[in-house]
């Protein structure tokens, strides 16, 4: 269970005052920090992100993998030696001693904000540098409008801390049969996903291109990428899509869903992987 925190609160309503406790998504600092050997052969310790989470038991190490795989650093889990939970606030990733990562480049070097001044094609650039073998997608897959109509609910039923807060992500796997396969939360929806690609590797499920990812959000170039580096090829989302994610989705030949909810859905690319015989236009 995914911690929340209860605060006294007062509620204001029609001109009323009640004083009620409310339950609130936790949010605190985890560090993540992986070791590897140098060109030296020297065992190296590197801090590599501080990100705002929502504490779970086991599922850091979870985030830190799943966050290592999405930015490039690591294309497999053959490629972790040991994972261990330093502290509540400290995960350390040890690398596989063949892996040499680049340290000028262990920061961040994915574009994700709307405002950072940088071209879309930049952007999706970076992606193919980072991911430069295309995960073969499937193209077996056969969704009917009725099992993605379903997904939103399924999901639903097993969010229970945002039941209780209203103030986590989610992302979610299904298979093709609609049939829930993981679901992590967190208050950050990138944290979320990253999460349950973590999950999936410890898994063994990896590549991912026969699944279905559901997002409680909306669908952003970030997300999106994370999806192609796990190699999701059908990807839903609740919310709105952004252009640059539509734009990766395309160059990926991904399925990208949004505005999931209700029994209607938009189809922004990859309509081949939705079974739509036999509607109406």
């Amino acid at each position: 269970m995914i911690s929340s925190a209860v605060f006294p609160i007062q509620r204001i309503s029609h001109n009323k005052i009640q004083k009620i406790d409310d339950y609130l998504a936790v949010e605190e600092p985890v560090e993540i920090r992986i070791s590897f050997l140098n060109e030296q052969k020297k065992l190296t310790t590197q801090p590599l992100s501080i990100t705002m989470r929502t504490p779970n038991p086991g599922q850091d190490i979870e985030l830190a993998a799943g966050f290592l795989l999405t930015e490039g650093i690591i294309h497999s889990m053959e490629d972790i030696q040991k994972s261990q939970q330093i502290d509540e606030h400290i995960v350390l990733i040890e690398l596989n001693e063949k892996i040499r990562p680049d340290l000028q480049k262990l920061e961040r070097h994915f574009y994700t904000s709307s405002s950072c001044g940088v071209c879309g094609k930049t952007s999706i650039d970076a992606v193919k540098i980072s991911c430069p073998v295309q995960v073969p997608v499937s193209n077996s897959m056969a969704v009917s409008p009725s099992i993605i109509y379903s997904l939103p609910i399924s999901l639903s039923e097993k969010q229970n801390t945002f039941t209780a807060t209203g103030g986590l992500h989610a992302s979610a796997l299904f298979d093709c049969k609609g049939n829930l396969i993981s679901v992590r939360e967190d208050v950050g929806r990138h944290n979320a996903l990253d999460k349950l690609i973590g999950a999936a590797m410890f898994d063994g499920i990896l590549p991912l291109q026969s699944y279905i990812l559901l997002l409680s959000g909306r669908a952003s170039f970030e997300l999106i990428q994370k999806a192609t580096m796990s190699g999701i090829s059908f990807v839903c989302a609740v919310g709105a899509p952004s252009s640059l994610a539509v734009e990766l989705a395309i160059e990926r030949k991904m399925t990208l869903i949004g505005f999931l909810r209700n029994e209607r859905f938009n189809i922004y690319c990859g309509a081949e992987r939705v079974k739509l015989y036999g509607m109406a236009d």
